[in-house]
């Protein structure tokens, strides 16, 4: 009797245990957010292997709104989508434009921050104008599969445009006078000149948004056919009614970077 007791107690504490775990799964839906950790101010891979900047403190901020339990993973930006179809993530939050392309093989979130693309030069560069025609026959550096870089391709036709991994190496090369110029987000150069290794260079200008290149803003990518692209757009409206989106706005720009 009293070890048919103690089976019937063990039983109702594993009983018990497993109702919890459960419990402590429902409360939360898992998500795996993808990424870049190679473009400051938004995204950045720290030496100690945390990722920081504004795209994570965004994503932390509707994971909460979502009251979800998310987890972060850092992954080269040739392969982020790839990677999301293959499903080592769940949603890719990496200042990815919204674009026609991309949509034929993700879904999006509604935008959460949009901004210009813009041109650096050297501070002694001859060059005085961000057009086409004042950067016909210079070197032109941008990070390759980008909206930067599509945007180089269809608007600086007679600029010879070099493609890199991430914005590092072409931040390299423009400060070691190896390229003319480079495009990027007008937030990322403008933060990246801010810095020791930026006093090299100059904004030259900002650059006319192209709607078919450039898109409809920064979006959170999914799966196609995820209901996650909803809950998140909810959620970005969300935090922006509330105020946590200020809040994080803040910390890193002096401006609004959500765009009209």
């Amino acid at each position: 009797m009293r070890i048919s007791k103690r089976l019937t107690l063990a039983a109702s504490a594993a009983a018990l245990a497993l109702f919890a775990a459960s419990a402590a799964m429902a409360d939360g839906e898992k998500i795996v957010i993808g990424t870049e950790g190679a473009y400051p101010p938004f995204n950045v891979l720290e030496s100690d292997g945390t990722l920081t900047g504004f795209d994570v403190d965004i994503a932390k901020a509707l994971c909460e709104e979502m009251k979800a339990d998310c987890t972060f993973v850092a992954q080269d930006w040739d392969g982020i989508i790839p990677g999301l179809i293959a499903k080592k993530y769940d949603a890719i939050i990496a200042s990815m434009s919204i674009t026609a392309e991309r949509k034929e093989k993700v879904d999006f979130s509604k935008k959460y921050y949009n901004t210009p693309p813009a041109i650096i030069v050297p501070k002694d560069s001859e060059i005085k104008e961000a057009t086409p025609e004042a950067l016909a026959g210079k070197s032109l550096g941008a990070q390759g599969s980008t909206t930067h870089s599509n945007y180089a391709q269809a608007h600086m036709k007679d600029s010879e445009l070099k493609m890199y991994p991430t914005s590092d190496e072409y931040k390299l090369d423009i400060a070691n006078g190896r390229i003319d110029a480079a495009i990027d987000d007008v937030v990322v150069l403008s933060e990246w000149l801010k810095t020791d290794d930026g006093a090299c260079c100059k904004l030259l200008g900002t650059l006319p948004i192209d709607p078919v290149i450039n898109g409809e803003g920064a979006g959170i990518a999914v799966r196609k056919g995820d209901p996650l692209a909803d809950k998140f757009t909810a959620a970005i409206a969300a935090i922006r009614a509330s105020g946590k989106y200020q809040e994080i706005n803040a910390k890193y720009f002096p401006f609004d970077v959500y765009g009209d």
